[in-house]
């Protein structure tokens, strides 16, 4: 396997990011923590030449990156890290884990396509994560997986679209439906709506079409 490659770029930053993204083909999951650089040309912007470096894999990380990891979180960074590989994508991967949950956030520009058309993507990569994380295992935690914000602003939209439906619902006094969504995203608007006494929510149609209804209780 190639344990070394050169990479250039306008700094000598993008020249280190340009030479682990040459090695990622053959040894996955690596990040330049795991690579010793040596500059070849720090470069010249007046003179429009690009720095220069060459990367070479430590051995002991080179074996390890054939084997999967252990650790369930490490395996979700290194599933992932494949996938913006595979997609030729800019970004990284930061793992945060306590108790009950493994969340790992993909950082990096254009991230569109690895979050896809209502987050359909980023979800099918998020049941992946799952599986792959906790594979022969008997203990689970949950996995989240997020792009650059994608969750956060996701659920934003969400929480506009229930408050509508609610305000629907009450003035017309009949029952709403919102539009079809995900498992994990009806999830979030029954859990921002149970507090209601106005309201009740539940789930109608078979996926991928099913879809949360809310409807207006009757007092008296």
């Amino acid at each position: 396997m190639t344990a070394h490659a050169e990479g250039e770029g306008a700094t000598l930053g993008e020249a280190k990011w340009s030479a682990v993204k040459a090695l990622e083909r053959e040894h996955p999951g690596i990040t330049a923590d795991d690579v010793t650089f040596e500059v070849l040309d720090e470069g010249d912007e007046a003179e429009g030449r690009p720095a220069r470096v060459r990367g070479e894999v430590d051995p002991t990380r080179a074996e390890q990156t054939l084997e999967m990891p252990e650790a369930p979180a490490e395996r979700v960074r290194l599933f992932l890290g494949r996938v913006i590989l595979a997609l030729d994508l800019r970004a990284s991967v930061d793992i945060e884990e306590d108790d009950e949950e493994i969340r790992a956030t993909v950082n990096g520009d254009d991230l569109g396509l690895m979050i896809g058309k209502h987050g359909s993507t980023i979800d099918a990569l998020q049941h992946l994560a799952v599986r792959i994380a906790f594979r022969g295992r008997s203990e689970r935690k949950s996995v989240v997986v997020d792009a650059a914000g994608y969750r956060e602003r996701r659920e934003g939209v969400l929480r506009r679209s229930a408050d509508r439906a609610v305000a629907e619902a009450l003035d017309f006094g009949r029952p709403v439906e919102l539009e079809p969504m995900s498992a994990s995203e009806r999830r979030i608007v029954h859990t921002y709506l149970r507090d209601r006494a106005d309201v009740q929510t539940h789930s109608e149609g078979d996926e991928p079409d099913r879809r949360l209804v809310v409807t207006p209780v009757r007092s008296g």
